[in-house]
């Protein structure tokens, strides 16, 4: 399986993940806000501490994104293109977030495919505080208030990623949901399947989760080759402890491919965030 090199001391622990009580939620993003205040917003009158959403229809505009690309020096074995911002209204096709905390303030991490005016598919990381909610439409939310995510430095990578902690606040009543954290070079089917064995959940959806993966290989036979790519989890699943991942998978300049992934052959570039429901 392909793997990368971090710059930093490879991490004992491969797999984070914590259980909680989780709630679904549905709230409208409010037009006119930024994309991180009409994500995070609702959840925090809610009381949640981390939440994965999903979100299709509407319109973001002004929109900046930006795409994966070649690392920018040793320090990191890929990184980002310069910010795009394309003129007019963006419709958004699908887009999953992770909310959680950034020097403790509430933070999305979102990764997305739209149109561009009107006419071309792209794909990519969503900035969420230069970019603005032009159209409403609903998000749906799995949220959970006694576990949080919090952005940290992380040596192995030298980036600044989410991570999930035990939160000491009261749990709402709710349904058992997982919060993990997976790392570099983790195949990503085995390590939701592995999740899945820890906390004796062998049937599960996969909620709203997003990360990076070494390229992409997908059962239909079609390859991404580019070394870093954006992904998002269209749809997924833990069936008596084998998991499938539908998966859209955004590469170097932007382009979409998406179907489902090779079992054992998708390892994940620089993080992957999961959140995992009761089937």
């Amino acid at each position: 399986m392909r793997t990368l090199i971090q710059p930093g001391p490879t991490h004992p622990e491969r797999i984070e993940s914590y259980e909680g009580r989780g709630r679904r939620l549905e709230f409208s993003l409010q037009a006119g806000a930024s994309l991180n205040d009409a994500l995070t917003q609702p959840l925090l009158t809610a009381g949640m501490q981390c939440a994965a959403l999903v979100f299709e229809g509407g319109a973001l505009g002004p929109f900046s994104y930006v795409m994966p690309g070649p690392p920018d020096g040793p320090n990191h074995v890929a990184y980002f293109s310069a910010p795009c911002s394309p003129h007019g209204e963006t419709v958004v096709e699908i887009a999953n977030a992770t909310f959680g905390w950034r020097d403790d303030v509430p933070f999305v991490h979102c990764h997305g495919a739209w149109i561009e005016q009107g006419t071309q598919r792209r794909g990519g990381h969503m900035l969420p505080h230069e970019t603005i909610v032009a159209r409403a439409t609903t998000v749906h939310a799995w949220a959970v208030s006694d576990v949080v995510v919090r952005a940290e430095p992380d040596e192995e990578t030298n980036f600044t990623l989410f991570h999930p902690t035990p939160n000491a606040a009261v749990a709402y009543a709710g349904d058992r949901t997982i919060v993990a954290r997976i790392r570099p070079n983790e195949d990503i089917t085995l390590a939701i399947e592995a999740i899945a064995r820890r906390h004796q959940m062998h049937n599960a959806i996969v909620r709203g989760s997003l990360g990076s993966l070494i390229g992409a290989r997908f059962t239909n036979g079609t390859n991404v080759a580019d070394h870093a790519t954006e992904v998002l989890v269209r749809s997924g699943h833990v069936h008596n402890g084998e998991a499938v991942l539908d998966m859209l998978v955004v590469d170097m300049q932007g382009h979409l491919h998406e179907g489902r992934l090779v079992r054992c052959d998708n390892p994940v570039c620089i993080t992957f965030e999961l959140v995992l429901g009761i089937a």
